[in-house]
């Protein structure tokens, strides 16, 4: 369930679900560090509508990226199995079972036996969390893109640069792709738009620096789930790493697909030469157009509905 909510939701859904899991102690510390490794994942709208098609004017590539993306995350979900397998401790009967449907049917009718709350309270908990959860994005956001523009002007991000082009030479990549990498460190939404516009790089070295830099999320989403998992006893590092591998785990897959996935007749498009999106991609311009057009006034919205219910909450408790 975390993980499917993971994949449909994107950052942090995987992060809170697992720390609910740890809070009712439906999980070990151990397995909740296992977990929350590679259930956070880009959801598919930014994949293939924000990155591909925004910033790539490319829809073909979300294909790509997509399967790089969540089959990295698989693999670090295979490898995390075997995380602290000593320290854990002997599993019960129930455990050592293979997976049943019927169980796991059973378990959610339980769950939902237990919650007592009528449906308005839980439609209004539903709002005020995700409202907070959004300000918490938006906020880390905003910081780390502050961060990296400092750290630009102060010629530091030129430093850094000329280190990381060096390392990009190994791998026969050009020296200007190392800019939006380091942004892709801080910020993986601005390094990817970055990575898309840079001129002098193939679209497969782009491609496969982007799927790294949305792999390893950024220091932004890697500080949402921190401050989230903060509230319970499960480690960082675990997750930090787990980043790391995905990252080069899914720039691995992008290699080996680009040839049987894009390399065709009908894929052999370079972006730069690239048809507007509105010709190569009508339906996703426009879905990508619609976000534009009504996203905020969606989250004003909502953020209207958020300060409603928190005050009436408020008055209710104050009297």
């Amino acid at each position: 369930f975390v993980w499917a909510m993971g994949l449909a939701s994107g950052f942090p859904a995987g992060a809170k679900f697992t720390v609910r899991l740890r809070q009712e102690e439906q999980l070990t510390r151990i397995e909740a560090e296992r977990l929350v490794c590679f259930t956070n994942s880009s959801n598919p709208l930014f994949l293939f509508v924000a990155v591909a098609v925004g910033f790539f004017h490319n829809p073909q590539l979300g294909i790509i990226l997509a399967l790089s993306h969540y089959l990295g995350n698989f693999c670090v979900g295979i490898i995390m199995r075997f995380y602290r397998q000593k320290e854990e401790k002997s599993y019960t009967k129930a455990m050592t079972k293979l997976p049943s449907i019927r169980q796991a049917f059973s378990q959610m009718h339980r769950t939902r036996l237990k919650e007592t709350r009528p449906f308005g309270s839980l439609l209004g908990d539903a709002v005020l969390s995700s409202i907070q959860t959004l300000l918490m994005i938006g906020g880390f956001i905003i910081l780390f893109s502050v961060v990296n523009k400092l750290l630009f002007h102060m010629n530091i991000t030129v430093l850094l640069g000329s280190w990381i082009g060096g390392i990009l030479h190994i791998f026969n990549f050009p020296d200007s792709l190392s800019l939006p990498f380091i942004s892709g460190m801080f910020e993986m939404t601005l390094g990817s738009k970055l990575t898309s516009a840079v001129e002098n790089a193939s679209l497969f070295q782009m491609t496969v620096m982007t799927s790294f830099i949305l792999a390893f999320n950024g220091f932004s989403i890697q500080a949402q789930v921190a401050s989230i998992i903060a509230a319970t006893d499960i480690r960082f590092t675990p997750f930090f790493l787990a980043r790391i591998a995905h990252g080069f785990l899914a720039s691995i897959i992008t290699i080996l697909l680009w040839e049987p996935l894009y390399k065709g007749d009908k894929y052999s498009v370079n972006p730069i030469h690239a048809l507007p999106v509105s010709v190569s991609g009508e339906h996703a311009s426009s879905l990508y157009q619609n976000m534009l057009d009504f996203g905020p006034i969606l989250t004003i919205g909502f953020l209207a509905l958020y300060i409603i219910i928190f005050t009436k909450r408020l008055f209710k408790e104050l009297s």
